[in-house]
This record gives C-alpha cells, sequence and structure tokens, in this order.
C-alpha cells in the first residue's frame, strides 16, 4: 500500500499530539478496509472491472507524485548525517526481502507464476505506509522517511535487475520494459512532486492531509484490476499465495528486526529497519506483474497490499504494549 504520510511529526513519536495518534490509527485501519473493497468490487464485478486494466500505470504514477509531494529534500540530509543505517536499511531491503521470497517458493514448493509474484513483491521497494506503521510503532520515522525515499529511487534499476537474475527461470521477462515501466511511474512522478513541493511548499501543505487518502484510492483501484484479472485463479490458488504473502511479510520482519539486533543498533532503529524490510511497495508489484507477467503473479502483490497494512497495525500495537509494560516495571 503506497503513500501514508498522515503529516508525522519526522523526527520522534513520543511528543505526537492525541490527533495526530488519531490520524495515524486511523489511516493503519482504515486503509486496508478500502484495499479490501477493492478487491471485493474486482472480485464480484470482475467482467466490469477488468476494462480498467490500462488504468493501472497511471494510477501508480498518481500514487509516487503523492509519495513526492510529501518529501522534502531534508528528508535526504539523514544520508549524510547518519550514513550507516540508511545504508544498511537499503541494502537489507533489496537482499532480505528477495531472500525471504525465495525461502517461502522453496518452503511451499509454488508454481511458477506464483513464484514469480512472490519474488517480484520481494524485489520491490519499501511500501510509503511503513512511515506510519514506524510512527506508530515508535520507531525512527525520519529514517523510515529516507529509506523508503532511497529505496524507490533506486528502483528502476534494482528491481528489474534482481526479479530478473531471480524470477527469470520460471518465465521469460523484458528486464528493460520493466525498467522503463519503473521510470515512467515510479523515478518521473516521485521526482515532479518533490520539485513543486519545494518550490510551492504553502500550496502543497494545504493539500497534504488528503494525499494518504487519494493514493489509498488508487491502490484500491489497483488491486480491484488485478484481482478481476485473476478472479478464476484465485478460487483455485488464493489460499497458497495468502500463505506465501504472510510467511514472507513475517519472515521481512523477523529478519529486518535482526539484522538492527547484529548491527548494534538502538531499539527505534531496530524497529523501523523491521517496518522498512517487511512492507513492500505492493501495488507498484502487482502493476507490474500484471503487465510483463501473468494475472496469476500479480495477485501476491494484490494480496500483499491487503495484508502488510494489518500486519503493520498489530506489529505496531505490540511495540507500544511492549514500550507500556517497561514503563510500569520501572
Amino acid at each position: 500500500m503506497e503513500h501514508s504520510d498522515c503529516h508525522v511529526n519526522a523526527t520522534s513519536s513520543t511528543a505526537a499530539s492525541p490527533r495526530e495518534e488519531r490520524a495515524a490509527y486511523i489511516a493503519s485501519l482504515g486503509f486496508p478496509l478500502l484495499v479490501i473493497l477493492g478487491g471485493l468490487l474486482g472480485f464480484f464485478f470482475s467482467s466490469e472491472v477488468k476494462q480498467g486494466a490500462s488504468l493501472v500505470n497511471p494510477l501508480l504514477g498518481i500514487v509516487m507524485f503523492g509519495m513526492g509531494l510529501s518529501l522534502k529534500p531534508v528528508d535526504f540530509a539523514l544520508v549524510f548525517r547518519r550514513p550507516f543505517p540508511v545504508i544498511l536499511g537499503v541494502v537489507a531491503q533489496y537482499i532480505l526481502m528477495p531472500t525471504a521470497a525465495l525461502i517461502v517458493v522453496w518452503i511451499l514448493r509454488l508454481p511458477a507464476d506464483i513464484a514469480a509474484g512472490v519474488i517480484l513483491v520481494g524485489c520491490a521497494p519499501g511500501g510509503t505506509s511503513s512511515n506510519v506503521v514506524s510512527y506508530l510503532a515508535r520507531g525512527d520515522v525520519a529514517l523510515s522517511v529516507t529509506m523508503t525515499s532511497i529505496s524507490t529511487l533506486l528502483a528502476p534499476i534494482l528491481t528489474p535487475f534482481l526479479t530478473l537474475w531471480l524470477a527469470g527461470q520460471y518465465m521469460p521477462l523484458n528486464g528493460t520494459a520493466m525498467a522503463l515501466s519503473i521510470v515512467q511511474v515510479v523515478l518521473i512522478p516521485v521526482i515532479a512532486g518533490l520539485v513543486l513541493r519545494t518550490f510551492i511548499p504553502r500550496m502543497i501543505d494545504r493539500i497534504l492531509p488528503f494525499l494518504p487518502w487519494i493514493s489509498v484510492v488508487a491502490i484500491a483501484m489497483i488491486v480491484s484490476v488485478v484481482v478481476a484479472g485473476a478472479r478464476d485463479n484465485i478460487l483455485r490458488a488464493g489460499l497458497i499465495v495468502a500463505l506465501a504473502v504472510i510467511l514472507h511479510n513475517l519472515l521481512g520482519y523477523g529478519l529486518g528486526y535482526l539484522c538492527g539486533l547484529l548491527t548494534k543498533q538502538p531499539v527505534s532503529v531496530r524497529r523501523t529497519m523491521s517496518i522498512e524490510v517487511g512492507m513492500q511497495n505492493s501495488g507498484l508489484a502487482a502493476g507490474l506483474a500484471s503487465q510483463y507477467m501473468s494475472p496469476l503473479s500479480a495477485l501476491p502483490g494484490a494480496i500483499f497490499s491487503v495484508w502488510h497494512n494489518l500486519s503493520g497495525a498489530l506489529l505496531a500495537a505490540l511495540c507500544r504494549k511492549i514500550d507500556n509494560a517497561s514503563q510500569h516495571e520501572r
């Protein structure tokens, strides 16, 4: 799921106002419900919704433009101030999630189309809803924003390269066409949004509160189209795909946290790394899979779009519970 900037304070969530907290909770719980609704519409009205297949790329462009509008040049300053956690997190994103995808494919002995789709999700950049989940989990929000931004800017190179390398054995893929698509629907809209935010910040600030909801409606529409195209396959393979997605996401959370732990990062950074690695830009993965793979390959991305927001909200609640318990013990 993609951009969920509730305009939280990018430094610390501990000083957040009740209004910010409430907005973040509404976002983390409301977004998956809208995406589920989109999926249900695609499933029950598949013949009508399928007609909108050509809208997937423009809708992805809207989501990424919204992400760009929510960024500021200062979000990239962290790369120079604290390079180690940023580099560590982005490297973990592009090594751990593809590795986790291969583990899931191997454990579940997934058929070729589903395997390729799961691997593509693993090779996607970080999901931007991770920023809100990091905030709710009392993670390092500034690091979360920077990691998401950097992994997104690297996506035109790393996503097609890794997908071609790891999923090319399951089906023939056009890595160059995929890279050009990512430039068109990710890189150009993000940079355009960032430039607009830099030159007309006051005007953009007025529309920022609405951006997450515009983005999530776009993601829900993408999921709706993907589900409509894969309706028959869902009835046949939906359960195994759901299992693969849940396992992949949980492996990402665990490996991300472990990476932070082994490199002796503070708890807030560990939490952010867990969330950044575990949450993917699955809307992008679903769109690319429907364009360059098959309807069945797009299914893991569609289901991931719903699941990782639900699991992210639960993970954030668990982190807060741990914090509250440790405060009571003092």
